[in-house]
């Protein structure tokens, strides 16, 4: 309306919407830097940097993951076992993932957890382990692999970081968290499928199992973990680690595992074709 000033009640509304009496438009960048952006980037309101290790950002949405992996000790050695498929949610990622990696002759690590971040801290022990081994003319023992990786996951404790190994040497087998934990034991089975992998183990598990015992006892482990399981599936790779080295079993489709289970029961037989109209 005419006669109104811009400089009376229209500058209350020219300001809400951002606006300044020379009709300019304002600036919020220097709020945001110091407000929210900083705090997304690991800065605090002054522009300092956080103590922080790693920055956490929230996820759009919950991104669940499961696996199943296990490894024991019998008198033959180490068997260490797990399924291939890598889930996103309710999506299967990839059906044929390696979950088992081997660090150096002698040594061969499970993975559970974020796949990303399985592989970095993989790759960051085979370094320090080389390292080592350059260094020191001798490799490290398979203890002193697990100190030395739970020294280096302990400063992430309470982020994001998802990592669970377990190093199957060719007579220890230690369990390592990215919280630090550090366990030793005989048998360890880690991720969703793997109520159900020890409910077979501690069935069957003995120390004098002879080789292809030991290696139809963890496949048949596996398999029964992800009949049950959705986040497991697809194949099962199978290592076995002695004084010798490690050695590594064909990877097997676990539906080859479901045919002969439902032979075994009489409730399949693959040789008869069944005809439908």
């Amino acid at each position: 309306a005419p006669g109104r000033d811009l400089a009376g009640s229209n500058s209350n509304s020219l300001a809400n919407l951002g606006w300044n009496k020379g009709m300019h438009r304002k600036s919020n960048l220097h709020t945001d830097y110091k407000g929210k952006h900083y705090e997304q980037c690991g800065y605090d309101t002054k522009g300092k940097q956080k103590p922080s290790h790693s920055v956490s950002v929230r996820r759009p949405f919950p991104l669940s993951h499961g696996t199943t992996t296990l490894g024991f000790i019998f008198q033959g050695g180490v068997i260490a076992a797990a399924d291939t498929r890598a889930s996103a949610g309710g999506l299967v990622a990839c059906p044929a993932v390696h979950k088992i990696t081997p660090i150096h002759s002698h040594l061969v690590v499970t993975s559970s957890g974020s796949g990303a971040d399985c592989m970095l801290w993989e790759r960051i022990l085979t370094r320090e382990i080389r390292l080592y081994q350059l260094r020191h003319k001798r490799r490290l023992s398979i203890r002193g692999t697990a100190k030395l990786l739970s020294l280096m996951l302990h400063p992430f404790k309470g982020t994001d970081v998802c990592v669970a190994l377990t190093l199957c040497g060719w007579d220890k087998l230690i369990y390592v968290c990215s919280d630090g934990a550090r366990l030793q034991g005989d048998i360890f089975s880690v991720g969703s499928g793997s109520p159900y992998a020890y409910g077979v183990l501690d069935r069957s598990l003995s120390w004098s199992l002879h080789k292809e015992e030991a290696i139809l006892l963890a496949r048949e482990a596996v398999f029964r973990a992800t009949h049950r399981d959705a986040y497991s599936g697809n194949n099962v790779d199978l290592f076995h680690v002695t004084a010798e080295g490690w050695r590594q079993r064909q990877r097997e489709d676990l539906k080859e595992e479901y045919y002969r289970d439902m032979e075994k029961r009489g409730i399949f037989n693959r040789n008869i074709t069944v005809w439908s109209l």
